[in-house]
């Protein structure tokens, strides 16, 4: 494995029948809903759920997705999902990801997502310094 930042979370998911084609290839678009499970439980590792951060007044859209796929994964394959924060900007924030085998030794996919900072109408917010320590804390 190559560099990836810290802190990270790892996040294990048994690929289920719904989520596959008609092959048993795990769907092209289920790879972003797992980049989102990875990326609620970084934020959850980190010690606060996303629901708790939106009440807070802080929501993450995503303004850019990229997904590489290197690899397949089936029907009941256990995958694992890495997710970290790779990039903060004044009000916005990248988290990368990568998708596993079973045993890390094969890399299935890799990619980006670009999310704003906004408050509940929508309109961008500074990181407070708040969610950018709670991101970063050695808890993650």
């Amino acid at each position: 494995m190559h560099d990836f930042p810290t802190p990270e979370v790892w996040l294990p998911h048994r690929v289920s029948y719904g989520e596959t084609d008609t092959m048993g290839v795990l769907y092209y678009a289920e790879y972003l809903h797992l980049f989102e499970r990875a990326r609620s439980a970084y934020i959850r590792q980190c010690g606060m759920s996303y629901a708790d951060v939106e009440k807070k007044g802080i929501i993450l859209p995503v303004r850019e997705a990229q997904c590489r796929y290197r690899a397949p994964a089936h029907y009941d394959d256990l995958v694992q999902v890495r997710a970290g924060i790779s990039e903060w900007g004044r009000a916005s924030l990248r988290f990368v990801y990568e998708i596993w085998n079973e045993d890390k030794t094969r890399l299935l996919a890799e990619g980006m997502t670009q999310h704003a900072l906004v408050n509940p109408q929508g309109r961008p917010v500074p990181v407070p310094d708040w969610f950018r320590q709670l991101c970063a804390t050695e808890k993650c």
